[in-house]
């Protein structure tokens, strides 16, 4: 295959980014998008010049690392995959490929598709943890957990935090992310005693980390590489009226 790249680059967080063309022939139909990257990347500095920058880690779409937009759509056109598992072969020879990065102000750019997404991270510190004292390890079967809601946990924190839902969101908003982070643990019997401070603490770290408000346009669940579902964020809004009626009671 021979293809066409028009490539984000940007030298650093303040400097002026710009789209520069790359042709890229003989591209293996098996290859996957980031194995195309690493061609177009060794070519690059066989020729001397800078590499494409772009994050990556397990190349099975179990990290969240390698996040970018692929003409205009979060992880390019296969739905439910990461850019590490898209292969060439969703291309067709002679094809036109537009690579960005996320576009967020959340996520501001370190370089060329490489985005900070520590954010996240933050988010996660805020109530992403139970302090309940367990002293030593607990007997499995000491807490009885409902089946349906240990299914509600496990599909909520099959999120990989790669941003995608920020990026498809017209408002830049995480509350895809966030409403399945605090998830997985409210819904469980262990994660309950701190359930309304947890959902508090992240949604307040959330709002101060540059983040848009949510309006349910529904494009962060089609855009997840994990199919998180938006019933999650449902139910963050549910728990943090209750919390602030709790608070204010």
């Amino acid at each position: 295959m021979d293809l066409t790249l028009h490539v984000w680059r940007q030298a650093g967080p303040n400097e002026k980014g710009r789209f520069v063309t790359y042709e890229a022939p003989g591209i293996s139909p098996n290859m996957s998008f980031l194995e195309m990257l690493d061609v177009v990347n060794e070519r690059l500095l066989a020729a001397g010049e800078e590499p494409i920058a772009f994050e990556h880690d397990c190349r099975e779409g179990i990290c969240g690392a390698c996040g970018m937009m692929v003409n205009g759509i979060p992880h390019g056109p296969q739905d439910s995959t990461t850019c590490c598992q898209l292969h060439m072969r969703q291309f067709r020879d002679g094809d036109e490929i537009t690579i960005e990065p996320w576009r967020a102000k959340g996520f501001p750019v370190i370089r060329d598709l490489v985005v900070d997404r520590s954010a996240f991270d933050r988010i996660i510190q805020a109530g992403g943890y139970i302090s309940v004292n367990t002293g030593s390890a607990p007997e499995a079967n000491a807490t009885l957990v409902p089946k349906e809601a240990a299914e509600l946990s496990m599909d909520a924190a099959a999120c990989i935090g790669c941003g995608a839902c920020v990026a498809a969101c017209p408002n830049a908003s995480a509350m895809l992310f966030t409403a399945a982070k605090a998830a997985h643990l409210n819904v469980l019997p262990q994660g309950a005693p701190e359930k309304f401070q947890r959902v508090l603490a992240m949604v307040a770290a959330m709002n101060e980390e540059n983040f848009g408000h949510c309006t349910m346009h529904g494009s962060c669940e089609l855009a997840c590489p994990k199919d998180i579902s938006v019933d999650n964020i449902a139910r963050l809004n549910r728990d943090y009226r209750h919390a602030i009626w709790r608070r204010s009671a």
